[in-house]
Formats: C-alpha cells, sequence, structure tokens
C-alpha cells in the first residue's frame, strides 16, 4: 500500500521500519517548464540547471532532509556498486562533476545520507538489511538488470557488513512495464544469455513485437540469490502508461525530466 503526497510517495509497509527513511518522487511540485515538468531532479537533462537545483532544494526541504545529505551516481547503465561514508556527503547534490562517476548502485550503514539515484523508465531499487541496518540503491535499466545490478547489490552488502540475503528488504519501484517495454533482438539476445532462457522475462504481446518484463527479471535475480520474495515489493506502476505522475523517457521521445528514489538512515 502507498502513501502518497504531491512530490514523493513512500510504502506504509516501510514507513514501520525503525529509524528508516525512504521516498520515490514524482514529476509533480517542482518550478522546470515543459518538456520537463515540473519536479526535474535531472542535471543530464536540457532543462536549465537553476531549475533543476531549486528543484531539488524544494524536494529536500518538503522531506526535512538536507541537500546537503545526499549523494548521486554519475549513472551509465553498468554494474558498478559504491560503498559510500559520510566522507562523500553531499556529491552531486549541487552539480554534476562531483557526483560518483560510472557507478549505478551504492550502498552504506551510517546514518545522515541519503543515497539517491534517478529515472525515467529504467527501474529505482532500495534495499534496507533491518538487521545489519544497512541501506542501498540502484539503477536497474534493461543493461543493469541483464548485468544482476541487484544481485551485485546485496553481494556487496553482505561482502562489506555481512548482510544475510534473507534479511534484506527490497522495493522494486516505478518503471516501464512490460505492457509498454518493447525491445529488438539485441535485448532478447541479452535476457537469454544472462538468464538462461526469455521465458517469463520476454512476452510476445503482438505477432511483430517483443516486450521485457524489468520487474519480474530483477525480482527473479534476487529471490534466486537468496532474498525471501515476500520481502520483495514491487510498486507496479509503469512510468509510460502514468506520464502524468512520474517522467518517462519513451513517452518524451527521449526528452524529458528524471524522477528518483532516496533511502537514509536516522541517526
Amino acid at each position: 500500500m502507498l502513501k502518497e503526497s504531491k512530490s514523493f510517495l513512500t510504502l506504509t509497509r516501510w514507513d514501520n521500519f525503525k529509524g528508516l527513511r525512504h521516498f520515490i518522487t514524482t514529476r509533480n511540485g517542482g518550478c522546470s517548464p515543459e518538456p520537463y515538468s515540473s519536479l526535474n531532479l535531472g542535471l543530464g537533462t536540457e532543462d536549465n540547471p537553476a531549475n533543476v537545483i531549486n528543484n531539488r532544494k524544494t524536494l529536500a526541504s518538503s522531506l526535512d532532509i538536507p541537500l546537503e545529505s545526499f549523494i548521486m551516481l554519475n549513472q551509465v547503465h553498468g554494474k558498478e556498486v559504491a560503498v559510500v561514508d559520510a566522507s562523500m556527503k553531499g556529491k552531486g547534490a549541487f552539480d554534476r562533476e562531483s557526483a560518483i562517476r560510472e557507478t549505478d548502485a551504492m550502498i552504506t550503514n551510517q546514518p545522515d545520507i541519503c543515497l539517491f539515484i534517478m529515472a525515467a523508465d529504467c527501474v529505482p531499487l532500495l534495499f534496507f538489511d533491518p538487521v545489519k541496518r544497512v541501506i542501498g540503491v540502484a539503477h536497474a535499466g534493461w543493461r543493469g538488470t541483464v548485468q544482476k545490478i541487484g544481485v551485485k547489490t546485496v553481494q556487496k552488502m553482505n561482502s562489506e557488513y555481512d548482510s544475510k540475503f534473507a534479511d534484506i528488504h527490497v522495493i522494486i519501484g516505478p518503471s516501464i512495464g512490460s505492457c509498454c517495454y518493447q525491445v529488438g533482438h539485441e535485448v532478447v539476445k541479452a535476457v537469454e544469455d544472462s538468464f538462461g532462457s526469455t521465458q517469463s522475462y520476454i512476452y510476445q504481446r503482438q505477432p511483430d513485437t517483443t516486450n521485457f518484463d524489468l520487474w519480474y527479471a530483477n525480482k527473479a535475480q534476487l529471490v534466486e540469490i537468496g532474498v525471501d520474495a515476500q520481502n520483495i515489493e514491487i510498486i507496479g506502476m509503469c512510468t509510460q502508461c502514468h506520464h502524468d505522475k512520474f517522467f518517462s523517457s519513451r513517452h518524451g521521445k527521449g526528452i524529458t525530466g528524471r524522477f528518483g528514489a532516496g533511502i537514509l538512515l536516522n541517526s
């Protein structure tokens, strides 16, 4: 069950975790003009950077989390997972140059650090181990998904902080759904190479099209490594279908803003 405000939503079940903050932003409540209206958080777009920074400040204020506590990534659809600490707070929050480079996931066990990733059809993933008090985020487009960025994130939580896979909870956030995500031969082949099959991953919605189920693919790889299926929450909102609520690159034909997902341990 979701709890929604104008500019972000949370999962009710996760709201009950003590000492944890999490959120997924919508596209509403900011100052950016079309086609980035209105809460565009991406400095990598053609939106005026001053608008983006103002939107980030507005979001941070509404969350009561200092923007200086955010850490952001230079996302490249890869498989690298960063381990971050308090010395890295603020990286990427006010400019692109200071963002952690060529990385699509990060984890920490330190409080008062807001791990934040952005998307506009790709899957935002949030991770929480309530036993070891470890959090993580990951950005999983089709390339990240077939490279198993979700698995690499929980493996890093295990190797760095001794998190047990069965203890980890995961949110699979809004992204383009299999209802809309038509893909070509390159993606189909990558899916088969990665998962050993296209069954349940690839659907033929129409005689001449194939669609990829990113939600299933990310959940299946996590369950396979040992994350409890009952601990995985799929938000189940397609960004292209709900382009009024979330930014969608497909709907905008590549010209759109970015929404985001964040997580923080309270001190």
